[in-house]
């Protein structure tokens, strides 16, 4: 038995014609007709029953037109991971992400990467801010990761997102009934914010930004993810800063106002990879990443 006397069954079966399967196939009608009494032979049964006018499955013929679709699809598949595998698109490629910018982004890249690249796995690991992401893929343990620019010396990195910056607040705060706060509007609340020790851009932008009105944040307490953070604001714990795409994390009692005046920064959210880092399969997720994780038109290095 040939996938190819299959490929032809399949055709004259759901056409029921030997012409236009024939046509559907792009071969004349003569070797296909000699594929169907091959098959035949080798199976030892008839398959379709045949007049001059008429092309009908026979019992034999229905009972396998869906095995012979389900193997079809098989080899099919099997010739996809093959063929990936000689071009590398084969593989493991780890991403580390965190804070609210990568819930945003990554969704679009992993289900593109599902849709496109069977052969390869994604593997997400959560909760790393951008200097742990640095970090990591220096030494090697991700492949890439979502980071805030600039990055250290052999990384790689382009800009997917530029977020701003704005204020977390208690919904019954007295902030909350502005259009928008100021870093000098912080002196006097308590913060809440992300740790320090993991090296998070977002709260690098709000200890400088306070530190240009002229002040240094209290801080009330940490959360190691956005999640927490907002759960601590809507606490009434404290104020906190966080990246616009916060604003999808819908949790009660708490507000979001913009960030306004001199000296507020945009963050530049970017996929970073270590430079010359030579995965096949990373080349390939990259090559998906440039076209739905677009640099945003409006970003200005």
């Amino acid at each position: 038995m040939e996938l190819r006397h299959l490929t032809g069954f399949v055709a004259v079966a759901e056409e029921l014609h030997f012409g236009r399967a024939a046509e559907r196939l792009h071969i004349a009608q003569s070797p296909l007709s000699q594929q169907i009494r091959l098959l035949e032979r080798d199976l030892g049964v008839r398959l379709f029953e045949r007049t001059t006018r008429t092309v009908r499955l026979t019992s034999a013929g229905q009972a396998l037109v869906e095995p012979a679709r389900r193997l079809l699809a098989d080899a099919a598949a099997l010739r996809r991971t093959v063929r990936a595998a000689q071009h590398g698109e084969t593989g493991r490629v780890t991403v580390g992400f965190g804070g609210a910018s990568a819930y945003a982004a990554l969704p679009a890249l992993t289900r593109a990467v599902n849709a496109e690249l069977p052969g390869v796995e994604l593997v997400l690991e959560g909760q790393i801010f951008t200097g742990e992401a640095l970090a990591r893929l220096t030494d090697g343990t991700i492949d890439l990761g979502v980071a805030a620019l600039p990055v250290r010396r052999g990384i790689t990195a382009r800009v997917v997102r530029a977020e701003p910056l704005v204020c977390a607040l208690p919904e019954d705060h007295p902030l909350a009934a502005r259009d928008g706060v100021t870093f000098a509007d912080l002196a006097d609340e308590r913060v809440v914010t992300f740790p320090v020790a993991r090296g998070s851009a977002v709260r690098e932008a709000m200890v400088q930004g306070c530190h240009d009105a002229g002040f240094a944040p209290r801080i009330a307490q940490e959360a190691p993810d956005s999640y927490n953070l907002l759960a601590l604001v809507g606490a009434g714990v404290g104020v906190a800063v966080v990246v616009g795409s916060a604003r999808s994390i819908h949790l009660e009692h708490v507000v979001f106002r913009p960030l306004v005046g001199p000296g507020v920064p945009v963050l530049p959210i970017a996929l970073a990879w270590r430079t010359g880092n030579d995965s096949a399969a990373l080349a390939a997720v990259l090559e998906i990443a440039e076209r739905v994780l677009p640099t945003p038109a409006d970003y200005v290095a």
